[in-house]
């Protein structure tokens, strides 16, 4: 049996942000950030916060959310953390 898993997103402390997927306890993946434990981009941007997470029953489908957040510019972004779905499928759509 499989254990759940999110998608996270961070703010660093120069307000960046950081998008990442874990297996199992979100909380001590947080920490882990924050005590540098990995280092990577998060590593010179502590303290970091959680801003945003979502649950999935499968790995798989939390990375692959992380690759489609990874995508998105800043403002999608913020939409998303922002509960703004109006706005999200607005920027969502197709230029051109």
């Amino acid at each position: 049996m499989e254990i759940g898993a999110y998608v996270y997103i961070l703010r660093c402390r120069n307000g960046s942000y950081y998008v990442g997927s874990t297996r199992g306890a979100l909380e001590k993946r947080v920490a882990e950030h924050n005590d540098g434990t990995h280092g990577g981009y998060t590593a010179s941007r502590r303290p970091v916060e959680l801003i945003f997470h979502e649950h999935f029953d499968r790995i798989a489908d939390a990375i692959a959310a992380e690759r489609r957040l990874k995508g998105w510019g800043r403002a999608k972004k913020q939409a998303l953390i922002d509960g703004d779905m109006a706005l999200l499928k607005a920027l969502s759509r197709r230029k051109g």
